[in-house]
């Protein structure tokens, strides 16, 4: 007898029905399954058979075939153990194929992974899966109990969560009820839930304007001083400046957070925005995404957020090429033979480093003990068209004394949060329709549009350009910045004020690197 029971998988982070289809027959006892599983999901054969036994059910030994269909893509994973078991005991008539139940599967999904002893266990992916499910059109999902809060977050869709194989078999054939889980409703976000806060920070008035700016706009930013001068302790401060967190950006935080299970259970929700710092020894698969079945990378966990590398130079060069699409494109694609996954990555680029190996090179309170080559080499690990992706460049002093020791009360991350809010909210209205968030997704064409600048503006840019050699991309990051220097005072058109400020922030790379 065949049945056919509805499953979702995951590409990218997009998902698609599974039907999966078993058919029971007399022949030779054997279960075959067919439809490009891998190793994961072939696995299955002995746990959903176990599961069925220690649930209280016994089936015959027969041939036995589950197809997972569509069959030209690859299925991984063990969320179908679920369906499959669904399957089998329909086929073999221990659940009846009744027209209550016929209806029931049409507008069901199964998704679950079961243990031996038939408890239904917890899977990754679920909130993407359920997005999709409510978009064609699916009434239900049944799942495990700890994937019941992360599912309730999407609105419309039917939960049934259960602990055990046997209460939705007993469900199905009318020998008990499942309660069905509640929607949860996220009217608001928080914002204030931030370990670390700007009022903490003494001093460092430019390096925290510059990162206001970074804020507002989106802007990349690297943070050139000593060790101990403080760019770690400022970077880890800045998603706290950060502008709200909309409900549609929190859902793709936490799309990407579940594919890889990495949500807390009992706060199936991102709220805050992400700070990823991986360390140096860091792999390319790890940072952009990838491996045999591509997994979402550092950069992917960082939507949305902030991505630090601090001690930039000790990161693998050929590691750090790999940034450059990303940096323009806010998304990455990694192709597979006969696959190609694409995930958004569109983050705040942050990065802090020495001037030189012992970290002493332009101070004039440390002697630096490096060769003019030793110096050469290190800086050369950053390449030129990194280093134009990069719109900020701050040099970040050591704090003298008597900052340290003032009483002055310093801004609060919520007070320079307001601004950017500010800030965000102009650029908001003024893109609506050109699908682009910030100014530093300016195309082109836009800054022609949206780049207005004053006579003094013009003639102070020309010069700039013609006496700094800038590059085509550095003139387009100072008109970015501009354009949020701007709109932090609301000024609808670029002034010369604002250029030079913008232009201030774009001269260590000259400093240091000669470019």
């Amino acid at each position: 007898m065949l049945s056919i029971v509805k499953s979702m998988a995951l590409q990218g982070l997009d998902g698609y029905l599974v039907s999966v289809q078993v058919d029971i027959s007399e022949g030779m006892p054997n279960f075959e399954m067919v439809g490009l599983p891998d190793a994961s999901v072939k696995e299955s054969k002995e746990r959903v058979r176990t599961a069925i036994k220690n649930s209280g059910i016994k089936l015959l030994s027969r041939k036995l075939v589950v197809n997972l269909a569509p069959a030209n893509t690859r299925k991984e994973g063990s969320k179908f153990d679920l369906p499959i078991a669904i399957g089998i005991l329909i086929s073999s008539e221990k659940i009846p194929k009744n027209k209550n139940v016929e209806q029931f599967l049409k507008e069901t999904i199964f998704i679950g992974e079961l243990s031996l002893d038939g408890k239904v266990e917890k899977t990754n992916g679920i909130l993407p899966i359920c997005i999709e499910a409510k978009k064609l059109g699916i009434k239900r999902i049944v799942l495990s109990k700890q994937n019941a809060k992360e599912a309730s977050i999407v609105e419309g869709l039917e939960i049934l969560a259960i602990q055990e194989l046997k209460e939705i078999i007993e469900y199905l054939n009318g020998e008990n009820y499942i309660q069905k889980q509640k929607n949860q409703k996220f009217n608001s976000i928080n914002q204030e839930n931030y370990e670390f806060d700007f009022s903490e920070v003494k001093g460092q008035e430019t390096v925290k304007r510059a990162l206001e700016i970074s804020a507002a706009g989106g802007h990349n930013c690297l943070l050139i001083g000593a060790p101990g001068s403080g760019k770690t302790m400022l970077a880890q401060r800045l998603p706290s400046i950060l502008p709200n967190l909309s409900f549609e950006e929190s859902l793709e935080v936490t799309k990407i957070h579940s594919i890889l299970g990495i949500l807390a259970e009992e706060e199936p929700l991102i709220t805050t925005r992400p700070f990823r710092s991986p360390h140096h020894t860091i792999t390319s698969a790890s940072l952009v995404g990838g491996g045999k079945n591509p997994k979402p990378g550092e950069i992917s966990l960082a939507h949305n957020g902030v991505l630090f590398l601090d001690e930039l130079p000790e990161f693998n060069q050929k590691i750090l090429e790999l940034l450059r699409g990303p940096l323009e494109d806010k998304k990455i694609t990694i192709s597979r033979l006969n696959m190609a996954v694409t995930y958004p990555c569109n983050f705040i680029f942050i990065a802090s480093m020495n001037p030189c190996p012992c970290g002493n090179y332009g101070s004039q309170e440390k002697e630096c003990t490096c060769k003019p080559q030793q110096i050469k080499n290190y800086l050369n690990k950053i390449s030129g068209p990194l280093l134009d992706r990069i719109d900020l460049h701050i040099e970040v002093e050591g704090v003298k004394y008597k900052k340290l020791e003032s009483s002055k009360k310093e801004e609060s991350s919520k007070e320079i949060r307001n601004r950017v809010n500010l800030a965000k909210k102009i650029q908001l209205e003024r893109y609506k329709n050109d699908n682009i968030y910030s100014n530093s997704e300016l195309t082109p064409k836009l800054m022609e549009k949206y780049c207005k600048i004053d006579a003094k503006g013009k003639e102070l840019l020309e010069k700039a350009f013609e006496n700094l050699k800038l590059s085509a991309r550095a003139y387009t990051r100072i008109l970015k910045v501009s354009r949020t220097i701007a709109d932090l005072e609301n000024s609808k058109n670029i002034q010369a004020k604002h250029i030079i400020e913008a232009i201030q922030y774009r001269s260590l790379d000259r400093k240091y690197w000669g470019r």
